[in-house]
């Protein structure tokens, strides 16, 4: 190290300058990242750990609810290549069976019914995903805040799948069955097996409750990263405060 500082006197004026901006950066508490690793230039003098943590609140609460929003209008996931709802792997076969005799109808039946059972059931699930953010705490808020375009919304994934999941599947289970999925399933699963002569079982209320919670995550991330990296999507004071600082 005493040879690098020794060897700073002989430095050309411009790189010397560069140099003492550099300096200058780390005393007034600056945190300059190299942007080509994907990583930001901040300046957080000024704002606390508690505006740090509710930006990023904030940034996910407008995520769930606009994105809640979306997905639960008729074809929020259907007509959504992003969250779209596809068959699980188990039950494939039973889409390839079912159009080799003749029975497409009933199997695109099946799948548009999953993807509105999404919809229906996420429409409850603005106080299950605000609750869980409300009560989640930042370990780190400013290393979350400096992190990559959706580190917020892999925080909260991590944080409260397990409980989400359990608040949400009573929720897909009913609405499986408002929408008239469990019976058009029933049949299909039947047809299946009086075919292949093969008993299949499949826990589609599962399923389809992972790829809901999924799909908000989705939709979260997608919000958080316009928050961080344009501006017209600040749209309190709090975030153009903090999320201002890391442009």
């Amino acid at each position: 190290m005493g040879l690098v500082v020794a060897g700073l006197g002989y430095l050309p004026v411009h790189a010397q300058s560069i140099f003492d901006k550099v300096k200058e950066a780390v005393k007034n508490g600056q945190s300059d990242t190299d942007s080509a690793n994907g990583k930001r230039n901040a300046d957080l003098r000024g704002i606390s750990t508690g505006e740090m943590s509710g930006a990023l609140k904030e940034a996910l609460n407008i995520g769930v609810k606009e994105g809640i929003a979306k997905l639960g209008a008729e074809d929020g996931f259907f007509k959504n290549e992003l969250v779209k709802i596809l068959l699980p792997e188990k039950l494939r076969k039973v889409d390839v069976a079912l159009r080799g005799v003749g029975l497409g109808n009933l199997a695109d039946q099946g799948l548009l019914l999953l993807n509105r059972a999404a919809e229906n059931a996420v429409q409850e699930g603005v106080p299950i995903f605000a609750n869980a953010i409300t009560s989640m705490s930042f370990d780190d808020a400013k290393n979350i805040l400096l992190g990559d375009s959706t580190a917020a919304t892999d925080y909260l994934k991590g944080k409260t799948t397990e409980q989400l999941f359990t608040a949400f599947k009573p929720k897909v289970e009913g609405s499986l069955g408002k929408v008239g999925a469990d019976k058009i399933w029933e049949q299909i699963i039947s047809k299946y097996n009086g075919i292949t002569h093969q008993a299949l079982e499949t826990d589609l209320n599962t399923y389809v409750t992972q790829e809901t919670i999924g799909g908000v995550f989705k939709m979260v991330a997608e919000k958080e990263s316009n928050i961080r990296n344009n501006s017209v999507f600040r749209t309190t004071s709090l975030l153009k405060k903090v999320f201002g600082a890391i442009d």
